[in-house]
């Protein structure tokens, strides 16, 4: 079935994700190097992934390595799994990841395991309030590889007048919005980072940031033309009390 080169575009999120197939995976290279602009959002899809990980990452507890090495010998090693017979299957179709892209396991593969491994190994040792802790977690990182993995999602980089470098992912489909911010300097005593959408001309609160990492923004960002960010008392203000350190357009 022959595909549209438009079809090959909406793969870079999957591409950058590790969630497509060898095969789709190396058609999708031989595509990259005729396109500079998948090449670029491939790119920006990486570098995004990589601030999400970094920012709901959990070390692991102290006593975990010493648990480990009690448990070694008695674990049972398993043989090598070698597969009986080596085939060269055909590549997939580009539709049929079309239809796979809307499981949001291509953010799993990317970020759960940063920010869920440590988890796994001591939340059975901490109680009803970790595991509460760990299923929000999943949540958050299930909406945002929903909003990752959406075929409208778009992506908008900025950097706010204190310098801190800025990305936001939105999908009108999902309803939803994720903002990252790395190098955010500190807030200061009795300040915190606050998110607006502009809707209309009306900024509307869309939750607090205190440091560098990643918030699903609050409120619908369908038909909002910006994401502002302002320095506003703790706790956050019904409206805007400074001067934007930043207005990132959303219009297409």
């Amino acid at each position: 079935m022959k595909h549209h080169a438009t079809d090959a575009h909406t793969l870079a999120a999957a591409y950058a994700l590790g969630a497509l197939e060898d095969g789709e995976r190396q058609a999708f290279e031989a595509h990259l190097h005729a396109c500079e602009a998948c090449r670029q959002e491939a790119a920006e899809f990486e570098a995004t992934a990589a601030r999400l990980a970094a920012a709901v990452a959990q070390p692991p507890p102290a006593s975990a390595k010493a648990q480990v090495m009690a448990a070694i010998d008695g674990v049972r090693q398993l043989p090598p799994r070698v597969p009986a017979t080596l085939a060269i299957a055909p590549a997939p179709s580009v539709g049929g990841v079309l239809r796979r892209r809307t499981v949001s396991l291509a953010l799993a593969a990317a970020v759960a395991a940063a920010a869920l491994g440590g988890i796994a190994a001591w939340q059975a040792q901490n109680g009803q309030a970790l595991r509460a802790q760990a299923r929000q977690a999943q949540q958050q990182l299930d909406t945002i590889g929903a909003v990752l993995a959406a075929p409208d999602a778009r992506t908008v980089h900025g950097r706010a007048a204190n310098g801190a470098l800025t990305t936001v992912v939105a999908s009108d489909r999902q309803n939803k919005a994720v903002f990252t911010a790395a190098h955010l300097p500190a807030a200061g005593p009795g300040k915190t980072y606050q998110l607006w959408l502009d809707q209309d001309g009306t900024m509307r609160p869309a939750g607090l940031i205190g440091q560098d990492g990643t918030v699903i923004l609050t409120g619908n960002p369908a038909g909002a033309r910006a994401v502002g960010l302002t320095l506003e008392p703790a706790g956050g203000s019904s409206q805007p009390t400074t001067a934007p350190l930043l207005l990132m357009s959303l219009l297409a």
